[in-house]
């Protein structure tokens, strides 16, 4: 068992694409964690998804053992992700460190993420290594680099370390820096134990596999375990650390990082966030100071293509929540659609993963609708309740008040693109804050903004105004009444509710008449003419009408008087009238789909 002065837990932190994770590569290198043979690019990027995008999505532990002046030190790393979508992953590292090296690109200095990571980091008082990575690239600026990190957060020359994770330059100075700066874990209380559960994992033979940080006392193998938040009792088949791989050890002991088998069936039984004790001590334990159950931001509808495929969904899905603890999902039945969940997630990037693994992993061929955010509606008498799709708003009569979710938004930009970046912004309701320079080219802009407004195409636009130089994060504000209205569809004088949406009224004539010409392409043309239109209760906002298909009844007349042909005509416009009356638009599942896709 390691002395406890011995051990150093600590993180990485960056803006996505800043190379932690070939960082990580060089510090297991040169710690000889992983043999030449075993090792290759982002190791610690176990899946397939994670190597091809370039991009870390799960959080990944591994211990390292170094020597500094003749003494051995057990260093625990834990690899974290570096997009706003996975704030949470990088949430629960920083409960289980002392430290973080704070990662910066040096060709594209401080972004978004960097400030918003440093700030959580402050929130769990951890000591910070800042890191001017990349020094080997032609055009990277080290010293303009470093002084941002000085305006920024108020770094030291000193404090500042230069490296680059590709070619292993400065990487031995970042491990001294590691063991000499980063604190050991505090002393503990003998007993009882207790340990964090900061990530989980499910094992088809073994069942649920937790990933502990141990904070007081010791465990052993098969010992009875107990988690405190719900209330769970389990056995620890095997404790163990990570090598990166899973290996079994005697024991677990205060300061360490490592894993429980508990052969738990049901995932749920063992939160992240949960403390875990002894059986023998419940009674005596404390639950360690936790994380907040993570709400989803963004909700989107899947659907399986094949109605078939509806059960391997369920099942898909239940599995992925094994390892993916913030996604969250109910079913849902559309009737022009079918059966298909509603699903809870952090972000546009969540999203677009988790449709990502579904299909991959469980080689399922899916149809995802537009994504849209929780509304809260608080009625006449005082109830209140939450909205996800326009279907379950009420009548418009017994609501008091809607509220919708604000963002605190921050925007890194070089200053060039201050007034483009601006303007896209107000159009979407957004409020401007304060404006921030970060040495002499950059600023950091507040904003304040409606998540509806931000998750169907902001970042899209941010990224083209501002030639792909600026970067974005945004965290929850609070909950703003709005002046929020439902736009029904009307397709031949029909409600359709599955085409319904909440608009802000402000937009709602300009979204509708967009909403309506698209409809016009998708519908196809029927016997008789059809009005297609937006309306807020009885008022029509916006029209469009899809002409009638029409046969040329006076094709076979070779001449003669005029009259023949208007008597024609006429008979046939009669038939229109009558087939108008009593015709029903079929509305196929593609336009369907294409309006909730947007």
């Amino acid at each position: 068992m390691p002395e406890q002065q011995n051990i150093r837990n600590f993180c990485i932190i960056a803006h996505i694409d800043h190379g932690k994770s070939t960082l990580a590569d060089r510090l297991l290198e040169i710690t000889h964690t992983v043999s030449k043979r075993e090792m290759k690019d982002q190791l610690l990027d176990q899946m397939d998804l994670e190597r091809e995008r370039g991009i870390t999505i799960k959080l990944q532990p591994v211990r390292m053992a170094y020597q500094l002046q003749a003494t051995n030190y057990i260093l625990d790393l834990i690899d974290t992700p570096g997009h706003v979508d996975f704030t949470y992953e990088v949430s629960r590292s920083l409960a289980c460190c002392e430290g973080a090296i704070l990662v910066v690109d040096s060709t594209q200095g401080i972004e978004a993420q960097t400030l918003a990571n440093v700030y959580l980091a402050l929130e769990h008082n951890l000591t910070l290594i800042p890191v001017v990575n990349k020094i080997d690239l032609p055009n990277s600026d080290r010293q303009k680099t470093a002084d941002e990190l000085k305006s920024a957060f108020g770094f030291t020359d000193d404090e500042i370390l230069y490296a680059s994770g590709k070619t292993g330059e400065g990487v031995e100075d970042i491990l001294k820096a590691v063991i000499t700066r980063v604190p050991a874990p505090t002393q503990p209380q003998a007993k009882p134990f207790r340990g964090l559960i900061f990530d989980s994992t499910y094992d088809i033979h073994r069942g649920v596999i937790v990933f502990v940080r141990v904070f007081d006392g010791q465990l052993k193998n098969r010992e009875k375990i107990f988690m405190l938040g719900s209330q769970t009792e389990a056995e620890s088949l095997e404790v163990g650390y990570f090598h990166p791989k899973m290996e079994k050890s005697d024991g677990l002991n205060t300061g360490e990082v490592g894993y429980i088998v508990t052969g738990l069936r049901d995932v749920s039984k063992a939160r992240v966030g949960d403390t875990v004790t002894l059986a023998s001590e419940k009674n005596l334990a404390k639950p360690l100071p936790g994380y907040k159950h993570i709400k989803p931001m963004v909700y989107a509808t899947i659907f399986p293509v094949s109605g078939d495929d509806y059960p391997l969904l369920r099942d898909a899905m239940e599995k992925l929540k094994l390892s993916d603890a913030a996604l969250e999902f109910e079913p849902i039945n559309i009737p022009s659609i079918g059966f298909g969940f509603r699903t809870g997630f952090l972000g546009l990037l969540h999203m677009d993963i988790v449709q990502e693994r579904l299909t991959r992993e469980y080689n399922l061929d899916l149809v995802l609708t537009a994504p849209s955010v929780a509304y809260r509606i608080v009625k006449s008498d005082g109830q209140q309740l939450y909205i996800h799709n326009p279907a379950e708003m009420p009548d418009p009569s017994v609501i008091k008040e809607m509220y919708e979710p604000w963002m605190a938004v921050n925007i890194l930009t070089p200053t060039d693109y201050i007034g483009p970046i601006m303007e896209i912004a107000t159009q979407r309701r957004a409020t401007s804050k304060d404006i921030k320079y970060i040495g002499s080219s950059r600023v950091d802009m507040h904003f304040e903004m409606p998540l509806s407004t931000i998750i169907l195409d902001f970042y899209d636009k941010l990224k083209s105004v501002s030639s792909g130089y600026a970067s974005l994060n945004y965290d929850f504000l609070q909950e703003r009444v709005g002046d929020l209205v439902k736009v029904d569809i009307l397709v031949a004088g029909e409600p359709v509710a599955a085409l319904a949406a909440i608009m802000h009224r402000s937009t709602a004539s300009n979204d509708g008449k967009e909403l309506v010409s698209k409809l016009k392409q998708l519908i196809p043309k029927h016997q008789f003419e059809i009005a297609l239109q937006a309306a807020i209760g009885g008022k029509v906002i916006a029209r469009e009408t899809i002409s009638a298909l029409r046969k040329d009844v006076t094709g076979y007349l070779y001449g003669g008087d005029v009259t023949r042909k208007m008597k024609l005509l006429n008979k046939q416009k009669r038939g229109k009238k009558r087939m108008k009356k009593i015709g029903k638009v079929d509305i196929p599942q593609e336009a369907f789909l294409a309006v909730l896709k947007k």
